[in-house]
């Protein structure tokens, strides 16, 4: 059994609720406050992405944090690079531990350089390709490659910028250590207990088998929202993180 890769970020998951991201995907600022009451303690980061922001989510944000919490924002940053710059110097300041940009290298390389610049404990995570396409969305995109391949570039991409970590399907977060190493998180999107729908996701795994392949975090949404008892489906899926770690 080989050691848990830990990367060389602010954020060291020592615990396996540590590794659990909690997306609160609800309309509203008090349906997502609910959800944190009703999870605290099993849930290691709650993530806010567009949905909340535009309705008040980064006020939450700044109470969760206040709080106590880490609080991941996923705006998926993609501008020219001084907006780009200009708007993680912005997040810096809020104080949140994780925040994600598409992995388009000259957007990598100013977050990176907007980081160095103001300093602190951000995490940078850059978006390779989302876990709702495939190889026939790529093409209608206008993509001539694959989903496997475009990963694979922006991952190097990735690493040559000096970004903390990476968004990537499960599927593909072994490959990916080789090509980034031991030091960049990789954090997984597209997780589903055994059982559980798929949803829009189309590259998905199980909790464990993620955590086994190589994945340091996960995301998950539905799973845990949809549940009658969210604390309940949230220390499920630790379990399944800890028996992922013991097979590694």
């Amino acid at each position: 059994m080989s050691a848990p890769t830990t990367a060389a970020t602010s954020f060291a998951p020592n615990d396996p609720r540590d590794r659990l991201i909690l997306a609160l995907d609800v309309p509203t600022v008090a349906e997502a406050e609910a959800i944190v009451e009703a999870t605290r303690g099993s849930v290691g980061v709650y993530k806010i992405g567009h949905q909340l922001v535009f309705s008040g989510g980064l006020g939450l944000a700044e109470r969760l944090l206040k709080a106590g919490e880490k609080v991941f924002l996923d705006v998926k940053l993609l501008d020219i690079d001084n907006t780009v710059a200009h708007g993680i110097e912005s997040i810096a300041a809020l104080g949140p531990t994780f925040v994600t940009l598409h992995a388009y290298p000259k957007a990598m390389r100013a977050a990176v350089a907007a980081k160095r610049k103001v300093g602190g404990s951000l995490t940078l995570l850059g978006v390779t390709v989302l876990t709702s396409m495939d190889d026939a969305d790529l093409a209608e995109a206008g993509y001539a490659g694959t989903v496997k391949g475009l990963v694979a570039t922006r991952a190097a991409q990735a690493r040559a910028a000096g970004m903390d970590g990476l968004v990537c399907s499960p599927e593909e977060a072994g490959a990916l250590r080789a090509i980034v190493g031991p030091d960049m998180l990789l954090v997984t999107p597209g997780v589903r207990p055994a059982g559980a729908a798929a949803g829009d996701q189309k590259r998905v795994m199980t909790p464990e088998a993620a955590i086994r392949g190589g994945s340091d975090l996960l995301v998950v949404g539905r799973p845990i929202l949809a549940a009658t008892d969210r604390r309940a489906a949230a220390d499920a899926i630790v379990a399944e993180i800890e028996a992922g770690l013991k097979a590694r």
